[in-house]
This record gives structure tokens, sequence and C-alpha cells, in this order.
């Protein structure tokens, strides 16, 4: 890397992995401060089914887009790209290094190599393909996606709720496949881009991924859930961990099966973001303790 460059250094990996831990670390020893990349952590009222930092997590560096938004509203990642870049303006002016940390891919690769040009389509179409997931799941949706963009099903995670409405509100806005506005064109930042990937043994991290799941229980994912009824329909909360419970409160399913397919599909997504992450830009992989290899990759 060249001499006297701002770095940016991301932190990316499965859910559970030990990011949290490793970006207050980093952030601690360049004292900088940590930029959060996950597309639930922005909602102040999503907190126990996000795994946010702790209270006292946050109080060891200054944390950015934790708890910046409200669920009422919706939060891109053009949005999210165009704020950290703002940001990172400013925090640049004191620091060599920032961190990002998170294991929202879309985030990430919105800040650190841009996103293609596209077309926002009206609300009332977003609302209607929420709409048919809600009355008739998924696979509808999946479906209909493999039927108008076979190029962007074949690649894209179809399991990911999320991803499968924006694609499709672009092709019913638009009548052009979400496929055809991907230009797949790196922005050039003006810093350096430093990438550290966490992993772990699959058995140790599922282990990892249940036992979170079970804390996540104990400190009131159910009640948070029921909370957040009136917003049952937005983006942030038809993912893991709120749909599940969803499910459960329409008397689909106990809330046992409920908590063992937030495990099944934490697991799921995990195995999503390493094979995500690993395609990604120049990922160096360590193990989360693996401390001093990670400082002498960074270079310092």
């Amino acid at each position: 890397m060249r001499e006297n460059k701002k770095r940016l250094l991301v932190v990316v990996g499965p859910t559970a992995v030990g990011k949290t831990a490793l970006a207050i670390r980093l952030a601690q020893h360049f004292k900088t401060e940590v930029l959060s990349a996950d597309s639930r952590q922005f909602y102040r009222e999503m907190s126990v089914g996000t795994a946010k930092p702790t209270r006292e997590e946050l109080q060891q560096v200054p944390h950015h887009f934790v708890d910046s938004h409200t669920v009422a509203e919706e939060y891109s990642a053009g949005d999210f790209e165009r704020d950290a870049l703002k940001l990172l303006d400013s925090l640049f002016l004191e620091h060599d290094h920032v961190v990002l940390v998170g294991g929202s891919g879309l985030f990430v690769r919105a800040l650190c190599e841009g996103l293609d040009n596209f077309p926002k389509p009206p609300m009332a179409v977003r609302d209607k393909l929420n709409a048919l997931l809600h009355e008739n799941g998924l696979e509808v949706l999946q479906q209909r996606l493999q039927n108008v963009d076979p190029a962007y099903y074949a690649t894209a995670d179809i399991q990911n709720p999320q991803r499968v409405v924006r694609a499709l509100e672009v092709f019913e806005a638009t009548g052009k496949p979400f496929s055809s506005f991907r230009q797949q064109e790196t922005v050039e930042r003006p810093f350096e881009i430093c990438t550290i990937g966490l992993n772990m043994e699959r058995s140790e991290l599922y282990e990892r991924i249940n036992r979170r799941v079970d804390n996540m229980m104990d400190n009131g994912l159910l009640e948070e859930v029921k909370s957040l009824l009136p917003y049952r329909g937005k983006p942030a909360l038809l993912t893991v961990g709120y749909a599940e419970i969803f499910d459960h409160l329409n008397g689909q399913c106990s809330l046992e099966d409920a908590v063992d397919r937030i495990k099944q599909n934490s697991r799921r997504y995990a195995k999503r973001q390493i094979t995500w992450f690993k395609k990604y830009g120049n990922t160096r992989w360590f193990l989360p303790n693996a401390w001093d290899e990670i400082l002498a990759y960074i270079g310092r």
C-alpha cells in the first residue's frame, strides 16, 4: 500500500464470527472510529434481533450508522453510500484509518466500489410486491423473477426477500430486467481499502450462531418483534430473526419451531455471506483471534 494515503479497514465475514470485537480493537489500536455496514443495525427499533454492539461496546469507540434511523423510513444502499462517503471526508481529516464493519455485502460494496445507477420505482410498486410476499410467500416471487430475469436469478441471493423484491420492482416499473442496469463498474475511491475477512471452522461457527439465537430469545426477541407488528411489511423486517417470529405470531408455527427456523436460516445466511465475500474484492481471511497476523497484514 502507498504511504501517506488514508485507509479504510473493512472487516467482513459471516454472522456471529466476531466482527464487532475485531472492529473495536482495530479502532482502539488506530485511535479512530467505526462505521457499521449492517443493513439492519441502522434502525433504532431493531436491537435484539440484529445483534447490535452492546452499550458497553458502543462506549469503547465512536460508532456511526448504529441507531441512526427509524424503521418507519427505508434506508437504501445508495443512501448509505452517499452519507458514508460524506462522513469519511470528515473523519479522514483527523484519522489515517477508519474501520468499516458489516455482514451486508451490498452495503459494503456500495461504499467501497459504488453502485450501478438503478431507477427508483414508485413506492406503490414496492408495496404491492411486499403484499404479495406477505400473502403468498417468497417462492411465488422467486418464480416470477426467474421468468422475467433469468440472468439475475442465476446469480442473486434469491433467499433474500429484499433482493427479490428489489429486482422485481425495477422490472415492474421499467419493463426491463434488473440485470440490464448492472454495469459492474468499480468507482475509484480517494482512499485505500484493506479488506479483512473473518472465518472459522463451520461446526464452531454454527454452534456460535445457535447460541446467539438462544441469547436473543433470552434477551427479549419475542417482545421486540411484537413491538414491530405495525411495521412488519418493511423490507428490514422481512429478514432472519423477524420473519420467523411474525409467522409464529400469525399462528403458522409454534415458538419452538420459529426459533429452530431462525437458527437454520441464520446458518444458511452465514454460508451465503462467506460465499459472497470470498468472491468480493481482495479479501484476506483470518481466524477471529489472529490479531498479530491481521495487524501485520494491515502494515502497522
